[in-house]
């Protein structure tokens, strides 16, 4: 029997992206404008017997925290997540998710949360890999210069969201 995953579109304001969950809880965010395909192609490599169903009631709960984000009435998200890495991946994850919002750490900052500060570049790869965008606030992340550095979702996307937090984080 397939697994189950649902999904829904979230549509709020100027944003516009598509996540899914399984039983468990959130599995992936997708980018900012993004198509369909970009979490059609995630599910089919990390859930391949998986059914994608779009449930907006089941997602219901996702899509309103995510809205309260968007709005700034909510700094962290309680929802239910399922994360699929490795070891390192979810120790990386587990480090994003310490940074307060409205706050940013450098890459640096994150390999040496983790008592690995040779591993930079590997941080950035597992960073990449994250696969619910906010929940898990890559975002907040920047390079050692201060600038924005990649993102899965854009940069455009990075710029709006830390935006987003500092604009909330100074109103609080």
């Amino acid at each position: 029997m397939k697994q189950i995953l649902y999904w829904t579109q979230l549509v709020y304001d100027n944003w516009k992206l598509f996540m899914a969950a399984t039983s468990n809880g959130l599995c992936f965010v997708g980018s900012q404008d993004k198509p369909f395909e970009e979490m059609e192609v995630w599910v089919k490599k990390h859930y391949p017997d998986s059914q994608l169903v779009q449930d907006d009631n089941i997602m219901a709960p996702y899509s309103a925290e995510f809205k309260e984000f968007f709005q700034g009435v909510r700094n962290t998200f309680t929802i239910p997540r399922e994360l699929k890495g490795t070891k390192f991946q979810t120790d990386v994850w587990n480090a994003l998710s310490k940074i307060p919002y409205g706050e940013t750490w450098t890459y640096s900052d994150i390999a040496n949360a983790l008592d690995r500060p040779t591993a930079v570049r590997a941080v950035g790869a597992a960073i990449g890999a994250n696969p619910v965008l906010l929940t898990v606030p890559c975002h907040r992340v920047i390079g050692k210069n201060g600038k924005l550095t990649g993102f899965r979702g854009g940069l455009d996307m990075k710029e709006q969201l830390l935006y987003l937090e500092q604009a909330n984080h100074r109103n609080t």
